[in-house]
């Protein structure tokens, strides 16, 4: 079992960047698949990105972000990030990292959920 906790969320000005990241507690994260999911009121929870099990060499992003985010993993840390740039007001949302084994996906089937990390972008 893993607990994913997020962090790094905040206020920036549109345009302008953030890195979030998802450090888990409990077994070891490299053995998971880890997305990456926004929330907005009045919305379904979608898709943000996702990154594969061990070194993290496979890399999956919705189309909204493709070009301006990034995910990545450091093993020796135990954390994967999510490296936001070109920020804009519609990706305003609370940010949730989800751990599940075996391979990633862009549904909503990971079994841990952190708590969530709430983005504001400015106009």
């Amino acid at each position: 079992q893993v607990q994913p906790v997020e962090s790094g969320g905040g206020l920036v000005q549109a345009g302008g960047s953030l890195r979030l990241s998802c450090a888990a507690s409990g077994r070891t994260f490299v053995v998971y698949a880890v997305g990456w999911f926004r929330h907005t009121p009045g919305k379904e929870r979608e898709f943000v990105a996702s990154v594969s099990a061990g070194g993290g060499s496979t890399t999956d992003y919705a189309d909204s972000v493709k070009g301006r985010f990034t995910i990545s993993r450091d093993v020796a840390k135990n954390t994967v990030y999510l490296q936001m740039n070109s920020l804009r007001p519609e990706d305003t949302a609370l940010y949730y990292c989800a751990a599940k084994l075996g391979s990633p996906t862009r549904t909503l089937e990971y079994k841990y959920w952190g708590q969530g990390t709430q983005v504001t972008v400015s106009s």
